[in-house]
C-alpha cells in the first residue's frame, strides 16, 4: 500500500538498528531470529513477484482471471551519519479477463486487456533525537503513470519515534502525511510492535499495513500467518468516453491479503517467497482522474477470492553469518 510505504521503510530501518543492538546479548535462538529477520526485511533492493487471483464475482459481472507481475527496486545512493537519500522504482503489469454487464442497458461486454503502471520516488530520511529517543523524519516525492503518459506527482512526509528497542521487543509510533489528490485519508498514524517469543516464534505488527505471527526455522526459513494490506490493482484507463476522448480514468483497488507466507533463503542473497490465502477487497472502483476524491464512476465491489503469489528477491548488500 503506497500510502504507508515510507513508514514501512522506516520500520525496516528501525528493525535493522535493533538487530545491531541485540548482537551482543542474544541467546543462540534469539540470535538466529534476529539474523533471519534482518535477511527477510520488507524493503529489498530488488524484488519480482507474480500474483494470480482465481475467478470471482464482482458487482457488475465476473472476473475470470486477474494476474499481476510486480517488480521493484529500493536503494540508497547517499548515506551519511545523519541522513540517507535513496530511490524506489516500481512497475506493475496487470492482465484482466472479465465479463462486464452495464447496469443501465443490460448489455454484457467481455474484457480481455493488459495494463501497465509505474511509479518512481525519491526518498529522504533524517535521524535525530526527541525526548532522548531516536526519531526518524522521512520525506518522499514520486511520479506515476502508464505506458502512455506520466500522470500524477505525489508526496509524503512523516516522522517515526522509536519507543523501545531491546533483545526481544521493538516498538515505534509515527505519522504519515500524504500530498496526493487521490488520497482519502491525508494523515495516517502508524504503530509498529515486534516481539520475539519462545521456540522461534515472533509477533510482527505494523498498523495499518500488516499483522503476522511468524515461526523461524534454523535452516534459513520462516512461515507466517496473518494479514497484509496492499494494492490489489492500480492502473490508468483511456478512451472510455467517446464524448470526451481526453478524459482519463484511474482504477484503484486496495486488498486485505489473509493467509500463509513461506520465505526461504537461497544462498546468502536470494529470498524465495510463496503466499496463498483469501483476498478481500477493502475499496475498489474506476475514478475520473480529475475528480478522484469524489464518487467512483463505477464501483466494482469484488467478492472475496483465493490468491497465489510467488516471488524472488535479491539483496547483494547483506553480510554472511559468521
Amino acid at each position: 500500500m503506497n500510502k504507508v510505504k515510507i513508514s514501512l521503510l522506516v520500520c525496516v530501518l528501525v528493525s535493522q538498528i535493533c538487530v545491531a543492538q541485540q548482537a551482543k546479548n542474544d541467546s543462540i535462538t534469539q540470535g538466529v531470529i534476529a539474523y533471519l529477520a534482518g535477511k527477510f526485511a520488507a524493503a529489498r533492493p530488488l524484488n519480482v513477484e507474480y500474483t494470480h487471483t482465481f475467478p470471482h464475482d464482482y458487482s457488475q459481472g465476473e472476473a475470470n482471471r486477474f494476474s499481476q507481475v510486480y517488480a521493484s527496486s529500493t536503494f540508497s545512493f547517499i548515506k551519511k551519519p545523519k541522513w540517507v537519500l535513496g530511490a524506489t522504482l516500481e512497475y506493475r503489469y496487470q492482465n484482466l479477463d472479465a465479463d462486464y454487464t452495464d447496469e443501465t442497458s443490460g448489455i454484457s461486454t467481455s474484457i480481455n486487456d493488459e495494463f501497465h503502471y509505474h511509479q518512481s520516488s525519491l526518498n529522504f530520511l533524517y535521524f535525530s533525537k526527541l525526548f532522548n529517543k531516536m526519531v526518524i523524519y522521512s520525506a518522499n516525492v514520486s511520479v506515476d503513470g502508464s505506458d502512455k503518459h506520466f500522470e500524477r506527482i505525489k508526496g509524503m512526509a512523516g516522522a517515526t519515534l522509536l519507543l523501545k528497542a531491546d533483545a526481544r521487543t521493538k516498538m515505534a509510533v509515527g505519522l504519515i502525511a500524504n500530498i496526493d489528490p487521490s488520497v482519502q485519508f491525508p494523515v495516517i498514524p502508524v504503530f509498529t510492535y515486534e516481539r520475539k517469543l519462545d521456540n522461534g516464534y515472533a509477533f510482527d505488527m505494523t498498523l495499518p499495513q500488516r499483522l503476522y505471527i511468524r515461526k523461524y526455522f534454523p535452516k534459513k526459513s520462516r512461515i507466517s500467518i496473518g494479514s497484509e494490506l496492499n494494492k490489489g490493482a492500480d492502473f490508468y484507463v483511456y478512451n472510455l468516453n467517446p464524448a470526451n476522448p481526453k478524459q482519463k480514468f484511474e482504477y484503484r483497488q486496495i486488498d486485505l491479503y489473509n493467509g500463509l507466507v513461506y520465505e526461504r533463503l537461497l544462498g546468502d542473497n536470494f529470498i524465495l517467497t510463496a503466499k496463498t490465502g483469501m483476498r478481500v477487497a477493502i475499496g475498489s472502483g474506476l475514478f475520473d482522474k480529475e475528480e478522484s476524491l469524489g464518487d467512483a464512476e463505477i464501483e466494482t465491489k469484488p467478492k472475496p477470492a483465493f490468491y497465489a503469489n510467488v516471488g524472488l528477491s535479491f539483496n547483494p548488500f547483506i553480510k554472511k553469518k559468521k
